[in-house]
């Protein structure tokens, strides 16, 4: 059975003061196989962010099944997943990647970071020590550890995005343009720990502007216009 299967997912949006409906996905469908790589391409407004949103259940599908196979729970549609069970996911297996950073109040970056593992109830000295090498490995430099990250740069946020979500080396990763704002270098860093973790066994969806960035990654690419795959 595959990992993740995608059935007639469809999302709407109402504007309530315009009385307006807006279409942002519809009738997408798509399987991703244990250890695979899907890529999701399209102009920005094409709906790709919905598409991993509603995976990760910020939204509501509107239409369709979203059916992963948890190792917790088993098959499990997330469109119909109690909020006890997707925040488990959210925490034990599924991890998301976004351009944008948040943070518990009064939490520095290392804190941040090691706060993904001890929720898994690692121990704290073992906690602390991935944080620090998966901190590294992003070059976040070490002056900024203990800062809070409402005063980081784009790409310094970003960094530790992906810093907090592949330390816990989740079985299902979510990302949402992870390259958008970093250098070629750190783009270099990203693919190599993206490699390791497919050739660990973890299953990925991610969307990307970066064509460059996907080739010999993604072990398939679907393009989405107008809120539809092609």
């Amino acid at each position: 059975m595959a990992i993740l299967s995608i059935e007639h997912l469809s999302k709407e949006f109402y504007i309530h003061n315009a009385q307006k409906r807006i279409r942002s996905c519809q009738d997408i469908s798509l399987r991703l196989e244990e250890g695979e790589f899907i890529g999701i391409v399209g102009l920005s407004g094409a709906g790709k962010s919905t598409i991993l949103k509603c995976i990760h259940r910020t939204y509501l599908a509107t239409t369709g099944s979203i059916v992963y196979d948890s190792q917790a729970f088993g098959p499990l549609d997330l469109t119909q997943a109690t909020e006890r069970e997707i925040l488990y996911l959210r925490r034990n297996e599924i991890g998301y990647v976004s351009q944008f950073l948040h943070v518990m109040p009064r939490t520095t970056a290392k804190e941040h970071v090691m706060n993904a593992l001890l929720e898994l109830n690692t121990d704290s000295a073992e906690a602390e020590a991935r944080a620090e090498e998966m901190l590294r490995y992003f070059r976040l430099p070490e002056n900024l550890w203990s800062l809070y990250p409402n005063t980081f740069s784009g790409g310094e946020r970003l960094r530790l995005n992906l810093a907090h979500t592949m330390v816990k080396q989740p079985r299902l990763m979510l990302l949402d343009e992870p390259t958008a704002s970093l250098d070629n270098k750190t783009k270099v860093l990203v693919k190599d720990m993206l490699m390791q973790l497919k050739e660990k066994g973890k299953s990925m969806v991610g969307i990307f502007h970066d064509l460059e960035f996907m080739d010999g990654l993604c072990d398939k690419v679907f393009n989405i216009s107008e809120g539809t795959l092609q």
